[in-house]
């Protein structure tokens, strides 16, 4: 069991509908020194790729994002969910669908922070469907920029995101997969890793 695993028994709560929250560290108040060792295994498992960028959707995967940046010594980027009159200038924009908020979204990146010479890590502390992925690798795309590989924090392996992702053959690490959660006895089983 890693160290990811060990805090999300420790402390993360299973709730009914398939949510596991883990704002106590993760994604509400957040455990830096935790964020710390999740860049330390992010790096280890993207040694050699030739990484230039981070990208991550807003909110939650920033926090980690900018701690894994700190590792690789790049700058992040994060894809906005609304536009607002301080972004200018030429956008690219993908439509993303949320599974913990249950909607729709458009994803909002300035063409200036993404072009064609840019080999990107994609960040983001839950996989489920997939959806924000999807709409992330669609950024990169539309910029002519390569996805280098892709860093989960939490997947949800009993979800059809994981399996989609890397069917496109895309290098997805995800250091905790959960295979199974019930929310009447709070137990979670989670996948063996190398």
């Amino acid at each position: 069991m890693n160290f990811l695993e060990e805090r999300i028994l420790k402390d993360g709560i299973v709730k009914e509908g398939n949510v596991l929250k883990v704002d106590s560290f993760l994604n509400h108040q957040m455990d830096i020194e935790l964020f710390n060792e999740m860049g330390k295994e992010f790096k280890k498992r993207f040694e050699g790729k030739n990484i230039n960028k981070i990208l991550t959707v807003e909110a939650s995967g920033i926090g980690i994002a900018c701690i894994v940046a700190q590792h690789f010594g790049v700058p992040v980027v994060f894809a906005k969910k609304t536009q607002s009159i301080n972004l200018d200038g030429e956008m690219y924009v993908a439509e993303v669908e949320s599974f913990t908020h249950k909607c729709k979204n458009q994803v909002i990146v300035a063409q200036k922070f993404l072009n064609e010479n840019d080999h990107i890590l994609l960040i983001d502390d839950f996989l489920a469907n997939g959806c924000a992925l999807q709409g992330l690798i669609q950024l990169v795309q539309s910029a002519g920029a390569t996805v280098e590989g892709i860093g989960i924090a939490i997947e949800k392996g009993f979800q059809p995101g994981g399996r989609m992702i890397r069917n496109l053959g895309y290098q997805l690490e995800s250091l905790a997969i959960v295979d199974d959660m019930e929310w009447k006895t709070g137990k979670i089983v989670f996948r063996e890793q190398n």
